[in-house]
């Protein structure tokens, strides 16, 4: 919990920036020290820091920080708290879908049917290329929105000097995210995802790693872990920053459990990591006062902070199994309302708010399987979390932004009737199959590529279950992403600074604006 007492700049985040000699970690974990004794604007965390220098001559950084400015209005409003919200994948068409598949499950034809966050009065799209890569990944992505730098494809927390999987171009690279500078802040913080806690997305928000894939020792390349490289699981447990995050919420237990260590949940899984640490005892002997969760019932009875919650070996189920899980998972709803209702808690003895990130991480996963039913479940599970955060906050304080980190191939085609089901096979007004040139039926839901492309006749197959894969026109054994711009969605104060066709980074710069009234105690 956040304490009220001075606190810490980060001489890490120049170590990391500048590569300078003598600095701790410069592998990427980041150390708190030199106190403040006077009040720091959050913007001045960056701005006064002697080694700021290396992220204000990034290009993109500046450029993205421009635009940004020259959107400010006299008298926008500070945000005492900010809540950040990703669908993994979820690009417009998804958007367009989902919208349409809830209205249908109420038994309306769907197409006039919101989402919750598309009523929100701010509305951009926002450019999702990689420095390297016309089609993005989440990691790249994600960087570019966390610490206001665009970057390579595959990398997390660096700026594109690093090279990906070549960890002698880790020094000097590194760039301090927006959970970094929150919790210097004094504020309190969280991250929630669906997915594996040390995936792209969420490991964007405290990492600084040349490979997204290395969650744990077991995924490095020994010449990197004898060149000082540390895994992403190790460096959310080794975090410094402020006093840490107080809410960790997501799955993949299996990058913190050692080799000898039997899973919790499942009998015959054993931990991945090959040094012999089991990470969440280390957070434990470190945080006497936490909980550590591993099940719904435990996740319902934890009413204080700090939080540790890893719900899976793996990946979190998709909304659509979530039921089917013998120890229970709390939903991402459920996840957001306890995070908001505890940081408000924290937040309410210091006054300096909260930031939470919220990731609907499987959207992506479900796409990529070429399984449209269950990428729309998880993005209305997404809708649900944001009305809940929504109702739990206040437009006069706290920043809500929702977007995407890159978009999928998945197409709204074919003429179908106004309320044919979304799921569904093409029909026209009079309820006919539309036939193709081959004369076979075909839905109004494809991907442009993936596991689906198999030519079936579908006149008897039932498109709707919860297993069918949408056909795919390039075979691939994954579905791909896809490169057009994805929306972003804002309300509350500046949410104005989110409009017209924006670079991706400049969410960072809408953030780190939005709160530059806040002053560290």
């Amino acid at each position: 919990m956040k304490c009220s007492a001075v606190l810490s700049l980060l001489a890490g985040i120049g170590c990391v920036l500048t590569g300078a000699m003598g600095c701790a970690h410069d592998s990427g974990i980041l150390n708190a020290s030199g106190p403040v004794s006077t009040p720091v604007s959050v913007l001045d965390l960056m701005q006064e820091h002697r080694l700021y220098q290396n992220v204000k001559t990034d290009l993109s950084y500046a450029t993205a920080q421009t635009r940004v400015s020259q959107r400010k209005r006299a008298g926008d409003s500070a945000a005492r708290n900010v809540i950040f919200f990703v669908g993994d994948g979820m690009g417009v068409s998804t958007v367009t879908a989902a919208r349409i598949y809830a209205g249908q499950l109420r038994g309306e034809p769907g197409e006039e049917n919101y989402l919750s966050f598309e009523e929100f009065p701010n509305v951009a799209l926002s450019k999702t290329y990689n420095t390297d890569a016309q089609v993005p990944d989440s990691a790249g992505t994600m960087t570019a929105m966390m610490s206001g730098v665009k970057t390579r494809h595959g990398v997390l927390g660096v700026s594109r000097k690093a090279i990906r999987s070549e960890c002698d171009t880790m020094s000097g690279a590194a760039v301090p995210s927006f959970l970094e500078l929150m919790e210097v802040a004094g504020k309190a913080t969280g991250i929630i995802s669906t997915a594996e806690i040390t995936h792209a997305t969420p490991g964007a928000t405290y990492s600084h790693s040349v490979d997204r894939n290395w969650a744990s020792d077991a995924d490095m390349p020994d010449a990197a872990l004898k060149a000082g490289c540390v895994d992403i699981a190790q460096q959310l447990i080794d975090f410094s920053d402020g006093d840490g995050i107080d809410i960790v919420l997501g799955g993949g237990r299996r990058s913190f459990l050692p080799v000898n260590v039997v899973d919790f949940e499942l009998g015959d899984k054993q931990g991945k990591r090959l040094d012999g640490k089991n990470l969440i005892d280390v957070w434990k002997s470190k945080h006497k006062e936490g909980q550590f969760v591993w099940n719904a019932q435990q996740f319902n009875n934890v009413k204080s902070l700090p939080l540790l919650g890893l719900f899976e070996y793996g990946h979190m189920k998709f909304s659509a199994d979530r039921s089917r899980d013998p120890a229970g998972e709390p939903s991402l709803s459920e996840m957001t309302e306890k995070s908001i209702n505890l940081l408000q808690q924290a937040s309410e003895l210091t006054g300096q708010g909260f930031f939470l990130m919220v990731e609907a991480g499987r959207i992506d996963h479900a796409h990529h399987g070429a399984n449209a039913y269950r990428a729309l479940s998880d993005a209305l599970a997404l809708s649900d979390a944001v009305s809940t955060a929504d109702r739990l906050t206040s437009d006069a304080d706290t920043l809500i932004i929702v977007t995407a980190d890159h978009s999928h191939t998945m197409s709204i085609n074919g003429y179908p009737a106004r309320g044919n089901p979304i799921l569904g096979k093409v029909r026209d007004g009079n309820g006919d199959l539309v036939l193709d040139n081959n004369k076979k039926p075909y839905t109004t839901l494809s991907y442009a590529n993936g596991p689906g492309h198999n030519g079936q006749d579908l006149r008897e197959i039932d498109t709707r279950k919860p297993n069918y894969l949408q056909e795919g026109m390039v075979p691939l054994y994954s579905e791909t992403h896809g490169g057009e711009d994805v929306a972003v969605y804002a309300k509350g104060p500046s949410a104005n600074l989110v409009g017209g066709v924006m670079e991706q980074n400049e969410i960072f710069h809408v953030m780190l604006s939005a709160v530059k009234g806040s002053t560290t105690d």
